[in-house]
């Protein structure tokens, strides 16, 4: 769960500057640290950075959409601090797609997302890649401890998203307005 989190937080900052970053790859796809697969002779496993990697598809050659994000920061190491929240959000085929990951391992969070004037989302969905630990993994005794889930924590009001999300989670939403 650990390489998910570090990989949506990746994408989302190579989200953010699409005018500077016109392409991101994973260097290795098979067998590596942070790989998106496992392979141990006719078997196979799917890792949480692969599942990632599945959830940012709808930002492919999407318009980033500007987001505001307040959130909390906490303390780590040295004086250092971490936002809690990172997200990312564009626009493709009249849908948009917010990303949103919730970095505490520790506490859910409520977020809002503004949708402007008097609008109200429709068809929202999402999935959600968490788990019960920060260290679960995928391996072929446990292939799906940590896989993508429907996401039904957003709820629609007038101007907005209201989500929750979970401690450590990775969560995509597509809706109209």
């Amino acid at each position: 769960m650990r390489d998910a989190m570090v990989a949506a937080l990746s994408l989302n900052v190579f989200q953010r500057h699409t005018d500077r970053v016109k392409m991101t790859n994973i260097a290795q796809v098979a067998n590596v640290l942070q790989s998106m697969v496992l392979t141990r002779g006719d078997k196979m496993v799917l890792t949480p950075t692969y599942y990632v990697f599945k959830m940012y598809i709808p930002h492919q050659g999407a318009t980033p959409i500007p987001l505001d994000v307040t959130t909390v920061r906490k303390d780590v190491r040295d004086g250092r601090s971490v936002d809690m929240l990172q997200a990312t959000a564009s626009r493709k085929d009249g849908k948009i797609t917010v990303s949103l990951s919730n970095v505490d391992l520790d506490k859910e969070m409520e977020v809002a997302i503004a949708l402007g004037n008097e609008s109200k989302a429709k068809n929202i969905s999402g999935n959600i890649l968490t788990a019960g630990s920060i260290d679960d993994y995928n391996d072929f005794d446990k292939p799906e401890k940590v896989t993508l889930k429907p996401f039904t924590g957003a709820k629609a009001a007038k101007g907005s998203i209201k989500v929750k999300l979970p401690a450590k989670s990775i969560v995509t939403l597509t809706f109209e307005i």
